[in-house]
C-alpha cells in the first residue's frame, strides 16, 4: 500500500513538471552563450516587419563544436528573448 502511494506521488510530481515545461514562454528567457544572436547585446537592427510574439530559430556551433539550436521570440519593444535551447547530439560519423 505504501509503495502504491509513493509511486502515485512520484508520478504526480513528474506530470506536474511536464505541465510547467510545456507551457507558454512566460519566463525571462535563457542567458545568451557565445554564438547566440543576443550574446553581445541586442541586435542593432530592429525587426520592424516581424509581428510581436513571433518566433524563429537560429542554429550555430558552440565553442565545444556542438550544434546548438535556439528559438527566439520578438518582444513588444522589438528586442529578442531566447526561449528554448537544444543541443544536437555530436555524432562523429555524421560530420562531413
Amino acid at each position: 500500500m505504501i509503495e502504491k502511494i509513493g509511486t502515485l506521488a512520484v508520478t504526480a510530481l513528474l506530470l506536474a513538471g511536464c505541465m510547467v515545461v510545456s507551457g507558454s514562454y512566460s519566463s525571462e528567457g535563457l542567458a545568451p552563450i557565445p554564438g547566440s544572436i543576443t550574446y553581445s547585446g541586442q541586435p542593432r537592427t530592429k525587426l520592424t516587419k516581424s509581428p510581436i510574439g513571433s518566433s524563429f530559430p537560429h542554429t550555430f556551433t558552440d565553442q565545444t563544436g556542438r550544434e546548438v539550436e535556439e528559438i527566439y521570440v520578438i518582444q513588444p519593444d522589438r528586442s529578442l528573448r531566447i526561449v528554448e535551447r537544444h543541443y544536437r547530439p555530436f555524432l562523429a560519423w555524421s560530420r562531413r
